[in-house]
């Protein structure tokens, strides 16, 4: 931290090869000078903390090698830039100014247009039209499913989807009710025949309070169907990015923790080594008391007795594959321990690890990220100026990055094992229980 005072000067935009230029936590003024489009060899540029003003200039476009541009705490205005490189930026970059408007991806409100009233006109033209589907094809569509439950049959599946969820309740007289999930598999695709087979094979030896529990399975010919413990609270995708569902640091934490101890089962606890291969927000499912459960075990991997990896064609979902898998299909339990590193950062940023474009990934995002602090990275909903405890709760995920760091090495030798996560994970819980 210097005393940096005054504007910053024109003349700047000479430094054609700087890689790296921080001006943060100083007083200074004025506007970002347009010069700065010059200096064309800039990677990380940080501006925040000071009292700038006046516009972000759109000629910033053209650094085409900038990673890092945080202008968080000033007083700027107007349209964010929202072509490369800005459209990987994180919304926490631009916090806290004046009145920055532009794409939703910054979170900040839409900038104003010249043409108000043509946009209402559309507004009113496009309401009208969506009246009138409503009133032609909702009564349409009540007609065919009366019409399909009444025949018995149930409405037809995705084309592109393995399985689809049923939910139920099973009531007996006054005595007992009972929620329930059915997992119907989409047999018109040759996957989901293997997918069943594998998920019958696997949940049904597996014990373990994080994992979802098989009631039953039904199989014959046309059918082919798993009845599962219901999960009332949906999966973590709903509560990272639904505007109406807020986890807090503990929250987070404390999922997090209970998905390492179910990949720690997985990887250490049974007879033979189990992996997910598909450990994302959408398998990770919360019940009543926001317990999470890992589900999803179509596409999981046994490894044999003396087996340290296989090789497997098997997609995944991009964005948590291992490199080694990506490249040669090499599967292992450190596959498992990246994915889990992957899925941590994604908790805590609330950012997707497939919304990156060209060869920046979220992890490396993160890592070049870090270099400035940690709240840069953290999901800006968990961090306010005004939030209490805020210096301790930053601290607590700064330990949570070491562990994702940890984990998502490009060396498989180098990451960490499932073990040791729960036993880190588990310091950091009461770091944050004393903060």
């Amino acid at each position: 931290m210097n005393r940096f005072s005054n504007g910053i000067p024109r003349e700047i935009g000479g430094l054609q090869n700087l890689v790296q230029l921080s001006l943060r936590h100083n007083k200074l003024q004025g506007s970002i000078p347009d010069s700065m489009s010059n200096m064309i060899g800039l990677e990380f540029l940080g501006l925040s903390h000071n009292n700038i003003s006046g516009i972000i200039p759109k000629s910033l476009e053209k650094l085409q090698n900038l990673k890092y541009f945080n202008v968080s705490f000033n007083k700027l205005y107007g349209e964010i830039p929202s072509g490369d490189p800005f459209k990987n930026l994180s919304s926490q970059f631009f916090i806290y100014n004046e009145a920055l408007c532009g794409s939703s991806i910054f979170s900040v409100p839409p900038c104003p247009t010249s043409s108000k009233h043509r946009s209402n006109r559309k507004k009113l033209l496009v309401l009208f039209l969506l009246l009138a589907i409503a009133v032609v094809f909702v009564p349409m569509t009540f007609v065919l499913l009366w019409i399909r439950y009444r025949r018995g049959k149930s409405v037809p599946q995705q084309a592109n989807l393995l399985s689809t969820f049923w939910l139920g309740l099973l009531r007996h007289s006054q005595k007992w009710n009972c929620h329930f999930a059915v997992k119907v598999f989409n047999l018109q695709l040759d996957a989901a025949f293997k997918s069943f087979d594998t998920e019958c094979e696997v949940l049904c030896s597996l014990r373990h309070r994080n994992l979802v529990k098989v009631i039953t399975s039904c199989s014959n010919l046309d059918f082919k169907a798993l009845v599962l413990e219901y999960m009332p609270n949906g999966s973590l995708e709903k509560y990272l990015y639904s505007h109406y569902y807020f986890l807090d640091t503990k929250q987070r934490l404390s999922i997090m923790i209970d998905l390492a101890c179910a990949l720690e089962y997985l990887h250490h606890g049974c007879s033979l080594p189990v992996i997910h291969c598909d450990v994302k927000p959408s398998n990770v499912l919360l019940d009543e008391d926001m317990v999470a459960h890992l589900s999803d075990f179509g596409i999981a991997k046994l490894l044999g007795e003396d087996e340290g990896y296989l090789y497997t064609k098997t997609l995944r979902t991009l964005g948590y594959i291992a490199p080694e898998y990506g490249l040669d299909g090499l599967v292992s339990t450190k596959c498992g321990v990246y994915s889990y590193g992957v899925l941590l950062l994604e908790t805590f940023t609330r950012r997707k690890p497939n919304e990156f474009e060209g060869d920046l990934s979220l992890k490396q995002w993160a890592s070049y990220s870090l270099l400035g602090a940690v709240m840069d990275v953290v999901d800006s909903n968990l961090v306010t100026q005004t939030a209490s405890r805020l210096q301790m709760e930053l601290d607590v995920v700064g330990s949570i990055m070491k562990v994702v760091l940890d984990c998502c090495a490009e060396n498989p030798a180098r990451r960490t094992n499932m073990n040791d996560v729960v036993g880190m994970l588990q310091k950091i819980n009461i770091q944050l229980l004393v903060c």
